[in-house]
């Protein structure tokens, strides 16, 4: 464990006030808010590995595609 001293805006302090174990309140708020973070960084790099691969996708669709339809033929 570390300890930290930290600030806080006085109505946030307010809300938090009676709960005995402030600690533990902000480690798990930070655990949870660095985890959404996280995620949301994790979404945004799939979007853009799917947008960078988008035009080679759709070139091998249209492909596997045309070997199909010869075969159909």
């Amino acid at each position: 464990m570390k300890r930290l001293n930290i600030t806080l805006p006085e109505e946030l302090y307010r809300e938090i006030e009676s709960v005995p174990n402030k600690s533990r309140l902000i480690a798990e708020a930070l655990k949870e808010k660095l985890e959404r973070e996280k995620k949301k960084r994790l979404a945004e790099l799939l979007i853009e590995g799917y947008r960078a691969t988008k035009e080679e996708e759709r070139k091998l669709n249209e492909e596997w595609e045309n070997v199909t339809l010869e075969e159909w033929s």
